[in-house]
């Protein structure tokens, strides 16, 4: 399990790789967005990913890395190996939206595209990670992503002291499970709300089926939330602070396009899918947080069609 110890020490290690986003008051939403669509990579991604590809030994980073991912989380391991001075393979979906394939590669990173789920690119990553001898770096389930994803928490508590709710997209669950960690580690009493598209509610059937559960098939316009489950350990970590939680609310794909117009036309925000998903429920009143309330913007990579009206 993750300590406030290692949250805090993966704090430090970010110094200078990943930006304290700041948090922005939106006054027709009541609420404060935290703008991780600022990161060098454009999503909170690269927080994790580095903390991971840093914690490796020497040999297994010499190696080379490789990670699956629909888009955010490849870039970040793309940035952090070329930051860091090695080779990066990421393993997309055949769908994989265009300005995510791109990003990967402005960072450095050799792209291998596999089929249309996270299962598909997991398998092969796992192939060729074991023919190539490279260090998988996973998107979500592993103790040193979900320690770098809850200076998220960390940040947000201490740059508004007295937050009551923060609101959280959520993919495979190391973003939320993260942030649960952070405020925890930063003694605040914050309480968490996650948001899932309603065509991939994997975290509401695992929290009412009291374990993980692999749903069938998923979709949505939000590329970056559906994955077919949330990870062993950050559900670990959300049973652990279940009283944190208040509950995960579901968002269909015509508000998550209500909330990125809004973002761009009220706010002059470039945000995702995934990213407006905090605000979408909030706008579609689908959840109501206590205030002061803090909204994850989790990422900014996306196709400007989407943005137009």
């Amino acid at each position: 399990m993750v300590t406030a110890e290692s949250v805090r020490e993966a704090a430090a290690g970010l110094r200078g790789v990943a930006v304290r986003t700041p948090l922005r008051y939106v006054e027709p939403l009541g609420a404060y967005l935290k703008l991780e669509s600022l990161q060098p990579t454009g999503a909170f991604k690269v927080r994790g990913a580095y903390n991971a590809i840093r914690k490796l030994s020497e040999p297994a980073r010499r190696r080379g890395v490789i990670t699956y991912s629909s888009g955010n989380h490849g870039q970040a391991v793309a940035y952090a190996a070329q930051y860091v001075g090695i080779r990066a393979v990421v393993v997309m979906p055949e769908t994989a939206p265009a300005v995510k394939v791109a990003g990967v590669r402005k960072w450095g990173g050799e792209v291998v595209f596999a089929g249309r789920t996270s299962e598909d690119r997991r398998v092969k990553a796992e192939e060729i990670a074991l023919r190539e001898a490279l260090a998988v770096v996973p998107p979500f389930d592993h103790p040193d992503i979900v320690a770098g994803q809850a200076t998220v928490g960390l940040e947000i508590a201490e740059q508004l002291p007295g937050v009551e709710t923060v609101v959280v997209p959520v993919g495979g669950g190391g973003l939320i499970s993260g942030v649960v960690v952070g405020l925890a580690a930063a003694g605040s009493g914050a309480r968490v709300w996650g948001v899932e598209p309603s065509g991939a509610p994997k975290l509401q059937r695992s929290l009412e089926a009291g374990r993980p559960v692999r749903l069938d098939r998923t979709a949505s316009l939000a590329d970056g939330l559906i994955t077919l489950t949330v990870g062993e350990i950050p559900f670990a970590h959300l049973t652990e602070q279940r009283a944190r939680l208040c509950g995960v609310g579901l968002v269909d794909d015509d508000t998550l396009r209500e909330a990125m117009h809004f973002l761009w036309r009220q706010c002059r925000l470039a945000v995702e899918p995934s990213g407006a998903a905090t605000t979408a429920a909030l706008r579609a009143g689908i959840l109501k947080p206590i205030p002061p309330a803090v909204l994850v913007v989790s990422g900014g990579n996306v196709d400007p069609s989407l943005l137009e009206v």
